[in-house]
C-alpha cells in the first residue's frame, strides 16, 4: 500500500498516460509498478515506496527510450542510466500535464517507428 501522496501522484500520472496512449498500447503491472508499452517499452511510473526503483522519495516517471527523445524543453533528468530519462515528482502540484503529453507524443512516435523498422527488416529478409 502506497502512502497517500505517492498514490495520488501515481493515479494522476497513470490517468494522463492512459488518456494519451494509442489503442495498441497497454499497461502492465510488474513489481507492483505500472509499465506502459507498445511495440517496446514507452514509460514507467515508479513510487519510491516500491523497492529497487532507485529513488528515495516521490514518484519517478521514466521514459524507456528517453535518450532518443528530443525533449526540447529539457524536462527530463538524465541521471546515470544511459537510456531511461526521467522526472521525479514529490507533490501532485509539480505535475505539468502539458509537458508530459508532449513527451508522450514524442515517445509514441518513436515507438511507432520501432514497428516500421521491424517491418522493413522483415521485408529485406524476404
Amino acid at each position: 500500500m502506497l502512502p497517500e501522496n505517492e498514490r495520488i501522484i501515481v493515479d494522476v500520472l497513470r490517468q494522463i498516460i492512459a488518456e494519451n496512449l494509442p489503442a495498441y498500447c497497454r499497461e502492465k503491472i510488474s513489481y507492483n509498478v505500472p509499465f506502459f508499452f507498445g511495440y517496446k517499452g514507452i514509460c514507467i511510473v515508479w513510487p519510491a515506496t516500491i523497492p529497487k526503483g532507485g529513488i528515495k522519495e516521490g514518484v519517478l516517471l521514466g521514459f524507456w527510450h528517453g535518450n532518443k527523445l528530443k525533449d526540447a524543453d529539457n524536462y527530463l533528468e538524465h541521471g546515470t542510466n544511459k537510456q531511461v530519462f526521467y522526472k521525479i515528482f514529490l507533490t501532485p502540484e509539480e505535475i505539468d500535464e502539458q509537458a508530459i503529453k508532449k513527451l508522450l507524443l514524442e515517445a509514441i512516435r518513436l515507438d511507432e517507428s520501432f514497428s516500421k523498422q521491424f517491418l522493413n527488416r522483415l521485408k529485406n529478409l524476404c
